[in-house]
């Protein structure tokens, strides 16, 4: 099956200042891939690389087994909705649809339309006087009317009340299930991955923390709570992710694919919140560990 997005030894720079750097991956399509990281991790980079926006420093991509800079036939093959859900103030929704229809080969009218219709989007109103939520709702019935194979949403919600974002990722859900598109979707608001998303991408400092399914990495990660230890001292299967101390007590995040029987321990289940923050998380210099190795 070719891969969603494939990339190996991938860097962006800007000056002295890397944006990514050292990005290897190869995610299977059919997914729902959530990329996650706090601000200035990557993310919008490596999604700007993925459409042929950017060009890479150092390394390759393919998105869809092509070149992301190969020409109109691999731009149609991909949808991309950027960061503020960006649309024309001065245009209306109507007009919006047929400039999408002159842009995209693939352009399925009867679809835009019936997603406007449905919304209940007047479509003589211009989209200045639109509501957040109904410029991001015109701006992902763009994205799914060109048919992609993969659609690409960068922090699509992060501006929305909280009805407004839930009522457009059950859309985009519903979008995903219906039209069989692969979705790759830039968030910093965890609680709307771990209801859409099936694959997850962490990134910090500019680089992959952890990358996987979410149902594998979830089932290999866990919570252990006893007396405090220095992690370094925890068996070599048992890969320590992040920790916190007390007088007494050490929590652990550990990833391992071993039973633990340590009667030390007590081992608890994490969250994905839990999974991505400890990912995310600097740790002390004395629960330091070498890079793990991604997940598959």
């Amino acid at each position: 099956m070719t891969s969603l997005l494939r990339t190996q030894g991938l860097g962006k720079r800007y000056g002295r200042h890397p944006a990514l750097s050292d990005c290897t991956l190869d995610i299977p399509a059919g997914h729902v891939v959530g990329l996650v990281g706090p601000n200035g991790a990557g993310k919008t980079t490596l999604l700007h690389l993925a459409v042929g926006q950017l060009t890479p420093t150092t390394g390759d991509i393919t998105v869809l087994g092509g070149s992301p800079d190969a020409g109109p036939a691999q731009l149609a093959r991909v949808g991309f909705v950027a960061q503020d859900t960006p649309t024309y103030a001065g245009l209306s929704v109507a007009e919006h649809l047929r400039f999408g229809a002159r842009l995209n080969p693939g352009w399925d009218d009867a679809l835009a339309r019936g997603r406007v219709e449905r919304l209940g989007l007047d479509p003589a109103r211009r989209a200045a006087k639109l509501s957040g939520g109904q410029r991001a709702q015109l701006a992902l019935t763009l994205g799914v009317a060109k048919r992609p194979e993969l659609l690409i949403l960068d922090e699509p919600v992060a501006a929305l009340d909280p009805l407004a974002r839930r009522e457009f990722m059950q859309d985009l859900m519903e979008a995903t299930a219906e039209h069989e598109l692969s979705v790759l979707l830039s968030s910093h608001l965890v609680s709307d991955l771990e209801r859409t998303c099936d694959y997850v991408i962490v990134l910090a400092d500019s680089r992959v923390q952890v990358e996987g399914e979410v149902e594998g990495l979830l089932a290999t990660h866990h919570r252990l709570t006893g007396p405090r230890r220095d992690p370094a001292t925890l068996p070599a299967g048992q890969h320590v992710v992040s920790a916190s101390h007390t007088d007494r007590q050490s929590t652990l995040i550990v990833r391992t694919r071993d039973p633990i029987h340590d009667p030390a321990w007590t081992v608890g289940q994490i969250s994905l919140e839990d999974l991505i923050l400890a990912y995310m998380r600097k740790p002390a210099p004395e629960d330091r560990r070498p890079v793990l190795e991604v997940l598959r």
